[in-house]
């Protein structure tokens, strides 16, 4: 052990002369510890938040989505299919077309977004999982089905149970027939099923095979994207760039977080200016420590003067309080983060702090990463060393010819 941390972790853990320099350090630490936990709790809300609503989405968005880079739609190509079908890490395949239309139920209207899907979807989607009454059905003999989100069937007044009344789906006509002047296709779907995954699909989609929407489109070949699911371990650049090879660069492939990637970037900068915010607060947390080391430094100053009379340097000095600044950081460290697990405990288990309001959880979701803990230590010591520079400074500019009177 060298000297300079002998010294200080001694001046530490040592009776101090006046009560008013033991108060003042036991001030300090406390503070550090509450803004520890503080940082630690901001970054885990965030974390579960994120966990959540990737939960969420994961419901309703494949692990990677191939798109046309022009273009709404594109033509199917049953050899590129086969291709993404076989290739390694790859669960399944499913094909898909979507588009806006109009909703009718009884004398109830709705605008949203009718998506045609295969059979293969089931696998790719986690729909099953997020059921909330019904069940998830494409169609049987002649009739299509379908299933809409919760906030649909709520606008529309849905009933599943009763077979008599079907859901009418209008589709502007691309072409105008003077024939028929009426500028709508129209074609219908019985209700058999509702879902809840995320409050922006459970509002606007409703799901149902793909031969219903391509025949309401007139579309006969065409699709809006191939949706993919990964084994797990596959969701790497390796397989992005296998598939973007397969079917080449007239093609978006995107992963799951880039389907989603203005809204998880809004959720990063909301997250690290939290952090920052609560790092202020240190910050300001950070003056009661440089009192304490002030203080410690005129306690000792006696002290100092005899060391730097039996050859004492001014950086050993300087460094004394220097790690003296630390070892208090590093305490309240230890004390914050002991603070921040048993609240972070609670809130997982009993859930201390609660949601108000009608929401799909009851209270705050949180989420501890281990990254987390080397960004807050490395913060805390930052700040706490910016804060024992002064009094360093201050001991280090004791002279060796100062007696005390």
């Amino acid at each position: 052990m060298n000297l300079p941390l002998r010294i200080a972790r001694r001046y530490l853990f040592t009776k101090r002369t006046t009560n008013a320099i033991n108060i003042i350090t036991g001030i300090a630490v406390f503070g550090i510890a509450v803004g520890t936990a503080a940082l630690l709790l901001v970054l885990s809300v965030f974390n579960g938040f994120e966990d959540l609503i990737t939960q969420m989405y994961s419901n309703f968005d494949p692990d990677v989505k191939v798109a046309p880079l022009k273009g709404k739609t594109f033509t199917e190509d049953s050899l590129t299919i086969e291709k993404l079908k076989r290739l390694p890490g790859v669960v399944s395949v499913a094909r898909t077309l979507e588009e806006v239309a109009f909703f009718k139920y009884k004398d109830n209207t709705d605008v949203g977004i009718i998506k045609g899907v295969d059979e293969e979807y089931v696998q790719v989607a986690n729909v099953d999982s997020v059921m909330r009454e019904g069940t998830f059905a494409l169609s049987s003999d002649e009739t299509s089905y379908g299933v809409m989100g919760l906030g649909i069937r709520n606008k529309l007044s849905v009933d599943i149970e009763d077979p008599f009344y079907r859901i009418g789906v209008y589709m502007a006509k691309r072409k105008p027939n003077p024939l028929n002047p009426n500028p709508f296709r129209v074609q219908y779907l019985q209700p058999v099923g509702t879902f809840s995954a995320q409050p922006e699909f459970d509002q606007e989609y409703l799901l149902t095979e793909l031969g219903f929407v391509r025949a309401l489109l007139q579309l006969d070949d065409q699709l809006s994207a191939l949706e993919i699911k990964l084994y797990p371990g596959f969701n790497n650049s390796s397989t992005y760039n296998a598939i973007q090879e397969i079917v080449g660069s007239d093609f978006s492939v995107k992963n799951r977080y880039q389907q989603q990637e203005s809204f998880f970037k809004l959720m990063k900068v909301e997250k690290w200016l939290s952090y920052a915010i609560a790092g202020l607060m240190m910050v300001m947390i950070a003056f009661t420590l440089i009192g304490a080391l002030w203080m410690a430094v005129l306690e000792k100053k006696s002290d100092v003067v005899i060391l730097k009379s039996l050859g004492a340097t001014d950086i050993l000095v300087r460094n004394i309080f220097l790690i003296q600044g630390l070892l208090l950081s590093v305490l309240g460290l230890i004390i914050g983060f002991a603070l921040a697990i048993g609240i972070y405990t609670l809130q997982k288990t009993v859930g201390i702090i609660t949601i108000p309001g009608n929401t799909s959880i009851d209270s705050y979701p949180v989420s501890m990463r281990f990254i987390d803990f080397i960004i807050v230590i490395l913060t805390v010591l930052a700040i706490g060393l910016i804060a024992s520079i002064p009094p360093a400074l201050r001991a280090k500019r004791i002279s060796a010819l100062v007696r005390e009177e």
